[in-house]
């Protein structure tokens, strides 16, 4: 079975997705990592795996297959052979910043001692603390000092967030270089599995993540065949959407004409395009009031050779999208029904940040009641999922989700 990516809308009824379901990457979170590892605040993992499940099990109910990543990964090197385990090891390692020959042939041993790929996978996700060498090999402190204390190699718990590390475009997709050098090794996941899975190998890529710019797959929203939207935003440069642009218009079975290039500010709570804007119907959105604002657009067509058009528009998001998408009327959905604070404080829990499940059905945190009220009374049904705990990686549904397949007729 080849070709297993199918991704032309938001919106049009979801099959499969890719997700990976946090794990004791959580527990090697501390106060004094969080700001290197990208996060505010330290989730509990057991309640945190149930509400992840909780949301794998709407998904489920409603149709939706649901893969993890890490059993994607174990079988591709299970489908390879020992070489490429053993390139795998050492390329992560040392992009995990290992720079010691001796603490980094440590680590290689201490995870080539795992016989099973799933749970050598699972360990590198995790991170490999001081004490694990120290107690299996009897490594000294003095090989193993780092700025970063206990952990030799850190954890990975933006993993949790699939969206980012590659984005699924038509029958193809892209890999990325993330912005965060701590994030890096998220993206050589999805580079294996494009490799030597048996069902993913021969998959288009349209962007590398050798590349030098940084992109990442939350500020990509794939709008309609012809139409694909890409934040510029803190993690996203534009030098990596022209890139992906000419690579994706040289394709001569690539349906899509336009990309709309949006200029979003450079801030963590406008961290991608998802956390203030997403589909959630054929003619609806749900915003944050901010992006309302944004009054510069960029259109990129393909040009001569192998140029690009790109033209400045400045009319309002509102009248981009109904003029791209062919619609006469588009409505945009305000987070917290447009109240200030109530806005902030769910703009904060990733209240727009919604994964389409099928046109006007989406799957949204509880705690984002004042949101999900204002999108019923617009007509969306709202299915919603438990968030005290996993909301704190500042990232929602269509973050964590990841769609590998979407039916290619939205109507």
């Amino acid at each position: 079975m080849k070709n297993t990516i199918c991704n032309f809308s938001e919106i049009a009824p979801l099959k499969k997705v890719l997700m990976h379901r946090p794990g004791d990457e959580f527990l090697n979170l501390t106060p004094e990592s969080l700001s290197r590892l990208l996060f505010d605040d330290i989730p509990y993992l057991k309640i945190a795996q149930q509400e992840h499940d909780a949301f794998a099990n709407a998904l489920r109910a409603e149709g939706v297959e649901v893969i993890y990543l890490e059993d994607l990964m174990a079988e591709a090197l299970d489908n390879s052979s020992a070489s490429v385990r053993k390139e795998f090891l050492q390329r992560f390692i040392n992009e995990a910043g290992v720079t010691s020959p001796k603490v980094a042939k440590h680590c290689y041993n201490f995870l080539n001692s795992y016989k099973n790929n799933r749970e050598m996978i699972k360990k590198c996700i995790t991170g490999i603390d001081i004490s694990e060498l120290k107690r299996l090999n009897g490594i000294s402190g003095f090989y193993a000092t780092r700025d970063t204390g206990r952990m030799i190699i850190d954890p990975i718990p933006n993993l949790i967030f699939q969206r980012d590390p590659m984005a699924t475009i038509g029958y193809g997709a892209t890999l990325h270089k993330m912005w965060a050098p701590t994030r890096t090794r998220e993206s050589i996941f999805a580079e294996y599995i494009f490799q030597y899975h048996p069902f993913y190998e021969d998959t288009k890529l349209y962007y590398q993540r050798t590349e030098p710019y940084s992109l990442e797959g939350g500020d990509i929203q794939v709008l309609s065949p012809e139409v694909i939207a890409i934040g510029i935003s803190q993690r996203t440069e534009p030098d990596a959407i022209a890139e992906f642009a000419k690579n994706l218009f040289k394709d001569k079975k690539n349906t899509f004409k336009y990309i709309l290039a949006i200029d979003i500010p450079d801030e963590r709570s406008f961290m991608h395009l998802d956390t203030v804007m997403t589909q959630v119907d054929t003619n609806k959105f749900a915003v944050q009031d901010a992006i309302m604002d944004i009054s510069t657009i960029y259109e990129i067509t393909k040009g001569r050779g192998d140029e690009l058009e790109i033209v400045e528009n400045r009319q309002s998001l509102q009248k981009v999208l109904e003029k791209y998408l062919h619609l006469s009327r588009v409505e945009l959905i305000k987070c917290g029904d447009g109240r200030r604070i109530d806005a902030e404080r769910e703009q904060w829990s990733d209240g727009v940040n919604l994964l389409c499940i099928r046109p006007g059905v989406v799957i949204a945190y509880d705690r984002n009641f004042v949101t999900n009220e204002t999108l019923r009374r617009h007509g969306v049904k709202v299915i919603e999922i438990p968030s005290s705990e996993i909301s704190r990686g500042r990232g929602g549904s269509h973050c964590m989700a990841m769609a590998l397949v979407r039916e290619e007729d939205t109507k």
